[in-house]
């Protein structure tokens, strides 16, 4: 009910004006002689908004449209008598103009969602050590700020204090925390995930890493797509050619042929029906909703009939790693366990895991069954930066990197292994006892399935596949390998995933950027088509163009044949379309097509491209 409620007022028109033609052509076929009456409310109910912004249009920027000529083209079907015409081009226009409205009414959300995650207020550490609560655009460069834990870092700044655990989940999109030491950067709008942590403010807030995603997203909904401005200036000229034929086709025979005036304006207005542009909208709108109908249907959510169209086209398409490559959280791969029982081991490795918060622990304690014991009353300490500790009795159980467990060097067996392991991008963790390793584990955000699929089909397309992440050089060019995609670019900020995508657009043409964090807007803005996971963070769906609401990658393959069958259709329609209208009207001059028979060839064509058009709610194989 309330997405109802929701519907834009154009679409309650469009509505009003469908059942006002029902009902007209109803009371028509009874022989009622009030029936102009409901098809002239109709048309003035469905098409006064457009109508309106047509006339608009023209005084205030000197520009023809579409929504002008529609109007012109029902009165003159009313002026010669042929009311349900009229109704039927102004209900198409109208039907058209409400959807293009509600498809893009979602743009004003989006910065809003974006501006929502930037905390408001900040603990400024004052001069006496006193905090005090201070509004973020009130810090000044040099500031103290006290970060406490589970908080969002306000702005940017260098860290102060000797360690911080930070998500940076919002910036990079990595799902792993990243150990901070001091003078290190900290960003705003990441999460302090550790120990509260003092920072010293380096940048304004209106010069944050944050607030310049936000800076790209906005000039990048502001910039209009070739398409766009192609359609525009086409609209304008195609309006001003029909506006001065028309005349032309009711004057001249008049002046020149001898006929009479009723027949020169018969004629001109047969003319303006038959080259009303209700033929060309149906070419596309019907196979287009049909398509997105189809992709709706095997969980594909298209914001708009121009971003579906252009995916025939793509010459590149780039992955976000976690969360749309991967699955976004790492998962046990491998193991070994020496110098202890495994079951002790595995034991004193769940009490120490499952006093940690880190993404490694949910990991490590998902993988092994939950049926292993610990013993709760084990005093576990974690040490920032290093990793777990717990003494049992006698003996000191450690969990984390090699340098923390042991003090003896490692064998050359297990740093074998280890760099095996780090060479295929895992992260290895160490558990010691008394000092010694008695086991080792590996770790790996795992690719989603479908993900080698997907790519070896845009790989087969003749489509470059490239992959962008914050992650380091090693695990990214592990997971590009695995997953045969042709580049790989590690390390990045959202900064460089925007300048990337930009600099592949202007060289290889359209493109498509698939992610799912926050960290992906500006990409998912710039891209000339963003797609977004469907279990990826609001802003980035509301950002994107596409929406994989399944959250499966093998969909993207499936909307990239659900294009390129669309965009053959389309063509089809329109040169159908074309040819239909050209040859109305060169009969109408020779005297050998009537008004009725020209309504019944102009919309004859409408409804085979219709039908045409209709193929594309076939499951595509």
């Amino acid at each position: 009910m309330t997405k109802i409620k929701q519907l834009p007022v154009s679409m309650w028109t469009t509505i009003i004006c469908g059942v006002m033609m029902i009902i007209g052509y109803i009371i028509q076929q009874q022989q009622i002689s009030w029936y102009p009456i409901i098809f002239i409310s109709g048309m003035l109910i469905g098409g006064f908004e457009q109508t309106k912004d047509g006339i608009l249009d023209t005084i205030e920027d000197r520009h023809l449209n579409v929504d002008l000529l529609m109007a012109l083209a029902a009165i003159g079907a009313c002026l010669i008598q042929y009311y349900f015409e009229g109704i039927m081009l102004t209900f198409i226009f109208s039907l058209s103009g409400a959807l293009e409205e509600m498809t893009t009414n979602q743009s004003k959300k989006e910065i809003e969602a974006l501006i929502k995650i930037q905390p408001e207020t900040a603990i400024k550490v004052n001069e006496t050590g006193e905090t005090i609560e201070v509004p973020v655009q009130d810090l000044a460069i040099g500031d103290i700020v006290l970060v406490p834990k589970g908080a969002n870092v306000p702005i940017d700044g260098d860290l102060i204090t000797n360690f911080a655990t930070i998500d940076e989940a919002s910036i990079t999109g990595e799902s792993i925390p990243v150990d901070k030491q001091m003078n290190d950067a900290i960003f705003g709008g990441t999460i302090n995930a550790g120990h509260a942590f003092q920072m010293i403010v380096t940048k304004i807030s209106n010069d944050t890493l944050f607030s310049k995603i936000i800076k790209l997203v906005e000039e990048a909904q502001n910039t209009p797509s070739q398409t766009a401005s192609f359609l525009s200036r086409f609209e304008n000229v195609y309006v001003k050619v029909i506006l001065i034929i028309v005349p032309l086709a009711i004057i001249l025979p008049y002046f020149l042929l001898s006929w009479s005036f009723e027949e020169s304006f018969y004629r001109g207005m047969v003319l303006l029906v038959v080259a009303s542009p209700c033929a060309l909208v149906a070419s596309a709108t019907p196979a287009t909703l049909a398509a997105i109908s189809n992709g709706a249907r095997n969980g594909i959510l298209f914001k708009g009939g121009i971003y579906l169209e252009s995916l025939a086209d793509i010459k590149a398409i780039t992955f976000d790693k976690t969360g749309t490559l991967t699955n976004g959280t790492p998962q046990v791969t491998d193991d070994c366990f020496i110098n202890n029982p495994k079951e002790d081991t595995l034991n004193m490795l769940i009490t120490l895991e499952s006093n940690s918060t880190h993404p490694l622990a949910a990991a490590i304690l998902n993988h092994y069954p939950t049926n292993q014991s610990y013993d709760s009353k084990i005093l576990v300490e974690e040490i920032d930066g290093c990793g777990m500790q717990a003494t049992d009795n006698d003996d000191v159980w450690r969990v984390g990197k090699p340098a923390f467990v042991t003090t003896q060097p490692v064998s050359h067996d297990i740093l074998t292994q280890q760099n095996k392991w780090q060479t295929e991008g895992k992260t290895v963790i160490f558990i010691s006892k008394n000092d010694t390793i008695v086991g080792y584990l590996a770790l790996l955000d795992l690719p989603k399935d479908g993900a080698l699929e997907t790519i070896d089909y845009f790989n087969k397309s003749g489509v470059v596949t490239t992959m962008l992440t914050g992650d380091n050089e090693k695990t990214a060019h592990a997971i590009a390998k695995s997953l045969h995609l042709d580049n790989v670019v590690a390390g990045c900020l959202p900064e460089d995933k925007t300048t990337f995508i930009k600099q592949q657009k202007n060289n290889l043409g359209e493109n498509i950027m698939v992610g799912d964090g926050i960290n992906d807007a500006p990409a998912l803005a710039n891209a000339s088509i963003g797609v977004a996971m469907g279990q990826g963070t609001d802003v980035a769906i509301d950002i994107a163009d596409v929406v994989l609401i399944k959250n499966s990658l093998i969909r993207l393959s499936y909307s990239h044949k659900l294009s390129k069958k669309l965009k053959r259709i389309v063509k089809q329609n329109i040169a159908f379309s074309f040819t239909v209208i050209a040859c109305l009207i060169i009969s109408n001059f020779a005297g050998i097509v009537n008004l009725p028979l020209g309504v019944i060839g102009h919309e004859g064509s409408t409804i085979l491209v219709i039908l045409n058009g209709l193929r594309m709610l076939q499951t595509i194989k």
